[in-house]
């Protein structure tokens, strides 16, 4: 399958209106930093054009080999052909060290500027070392209006095409644009058919912000995850009717509302599996069925113990 295939969505709120595919491939995992480049690289021969990597996860250098050696294989012709989706961490959601960070993401990644920067919590973490998930007193006040204008900064200064939120409900959203000079072009979310966010699917498409969607097959084996998507006995139905794995399933479902998806598997064969949805579509007693799914929220309280207005109460 070609990368021409996986079609793009326009970032409505970027003045040069820049596109994003509507699958990206996730890099947040436990495998080796030799494991994850490899799999990008294996990732851009299948196809894949968007990189979703975070200061967080400790991909971004090897995100960044891979980049510069698919460049030097020839697998792409220059470095405007991917899209690459980085994000802030809680200890630098300060407005003094907004830009530190991005030049450090730029820096591990070998890049001169990103196409998507998102604000990953909306949660502050104090300076310090502290067990992960952070308790309590590890957290602080979150400055959304002040590190929101230091992203802002970041966009003005060309080291990021588009800046966007993650985890943000539609009470948070609804703050930040109330005061946003430029708004945000996309909101990260956990979103499968075990957690639907309809409401919040719903606001974002009002106000032209795009859903990326974590988890969309749930999270088996993660801090927080699951096996909900996997194990669904009404998906592996569905799955059977059109002779498609729940996977190519889950995702066909949020790309038919519209929403962008980043899947994450190392596995070559899920790997194209994963893009091979754009063929087919789902029937409309499918969608009846998945509405039917139990619903389960896998990341409650995100990297806290305990934060009690994390979703305001929206979940």
């Amino acid at each position: 399958m070609s990368a021409s295939k996986i079609p793009d969505v326009v970032l409505q709120s970027s003045s040069s209106h820049h596109k994003m595919p509507v699958i990206g491939f996730g890099t947040a995992s436990t495998s080796s930093t030799n494991d994850t480049k490899e799999a990008v690289l294996e990732a851009i021969k299948v196809g894949y054009r968007h990189f979703d990597t975070a200061s967080i996860y400790g991909s971004e250098e090897p995100l960044g080999e891979a980049i510069a050696e698919a460049l030097q294989l020839g697998l792409i012709a220059s470095r405007d052909e991917l899209f690459i989706t980085s994000k802030l961490w809680c200890t630098h959601n300060f407005p003094h060290l907004v830009l530190p960070a991005i030049h450090k993401t730029l820096q591990s990644l070998n890049l001169e500027y990103l196409d998507l920067y998102l604000i990953h919590w909306p949660i502050s973490v104090k300076p310090g070392i502290w067990e992960f998930p952070y308790s309590e007193e590890a957290l602080t006040s979150f400055d959304l209006k002040g590190v929101w204008k230091a992203m802002e900064e970041c966009k003005n200064l060309g080291l990021t095409k588009c800046i966007g939120v993650s985890n943000f409900s539609c009470n948070k959203l609804e703050k930040l644009l109330s005061f946003a000079t430029i708004p945000p072009s996309v909101n990260q979310v956990e979103m499968n058919p075990t957690w639907q966010q309809k409401k919040l699917l719903q606001y974002c498409q009002a106000k032209g912000i795009i859903i990326t969607a974590y988890s969309p097959l749930g999270a088996p084996g993660a801090m927080w995850g699951s096996n909900n998507v996997l194990d669904n006995e009404l998906l592996k139905e569905i799955a059977k009717t059109h002779g498609k794995s729940f996977a190519q399933v889950s995702i066909r479902w949020l790309y038919e509302l519209g929403v962008t998806v980043a899947v994450k598997s190392y596995n070559k064969e899920r790997m194209k599996q994963n893009i091979e949805i754009f063929d087919w579509s789902l029937f409309k007693d499918d969608y009846e069925k998945i509405a039917q799914v139990q619903q389960h929220q896998m990341c409650k309280n995100g990297p806290t113990k305990f934060i009690a207005d994390l979703w305001d109460g929206e979940n």
